[in-house]
């Protein structure tokens, strides 16, 4: 079935943890979703996302509920991922990250029916940036580009698209508008900016 004859709305799966569960946040303000209406207001048919994402995740727990979760479609449009920052903060070690990770973004090629194409990887942000993780901002920052930095080569092994939001994360602040109410966690405004960020790529994968 070609592009133009496929009437049913695309099917988008977010994978990940606090980041793309929105903790802290509006059901409508998690990126995923923002992300979907976003598409939506260029005339992208896109049900809501399918989020498998849960406070406090690792890799590892991530993969447990993906192969665990009976409701998975066969084949999405749309994959998204974005996870590290608990294995990063429970002391977990960056080799030990690595094929975790390459784990996951295999599985989410598989999920969209084994195209690179419909794939994206999100950085993790750095909450160092946040009142929580300020005494440790420097130990934070270096961590997480050793993190991010091992996510990147790995997505550019596969060719999966990689999308640096973390410059965002570590923005002036002042007022305090980018981090939500429990100091941790990006609030809704942080997250519209991630997905103005790289929603046009987005939206050229979709129209592909």
């Amino acid at each position: 079935m070609n592009k133009e004859s496929k009437t049913e709305p695309l099917n988008y799966l977010a994978l990940g943890d606090s980041y793309t569960i929105g903790e802290s946040v509006a059901e409508d303000k998690r990126w995923p979703v923002q992300l979907a209406e976003r598409l939506r207001e260029n005339e992208v048919e896109i049900n809501n996302p399918k989020i498998i994402a849960t406070t406090g995740w690792r890799t590892d727990q991530l993969k447990a509920a993906i192969e665990s979760d009976s409701e998975l479609l066969d084949e999405y449009d749309l994959v998204s991922l974005l996870i590290g920052v608990n294995n990063q903060y429970q002391g977990r070690s960056v080799e030990s990250f690595a094929p975790e990770f390459e784990e996951l973004l295999q599985k989410a090629i598989e999920l969209a029916g084994g195209d690179k194409d419909k794939v994206f990887v999100v950085s993790i942000p750095d909450y160092g940036k946040t009142p929580f993780g300020a005494s440790k901002a420097d130990q934070i920052a270096r961590e997480l580009d050793e993190y991010n930095a091992v996510s990147l080569e790995i997505c550019s092994k596969y060719s999966v698209k990689y999308f640096n939001i973390t410059p965002i994360s570590r923005q002036d602040d002042p007022d305090g508008e980018l981090v939500a109410g429990d100091n941790l966690h990006p609030s809704g405004k942080q997250y519209s900016l991630w997905v103005e960020s790289f929603y046009s790529k987005v939206l050229n994968m979709v129209n592909q």
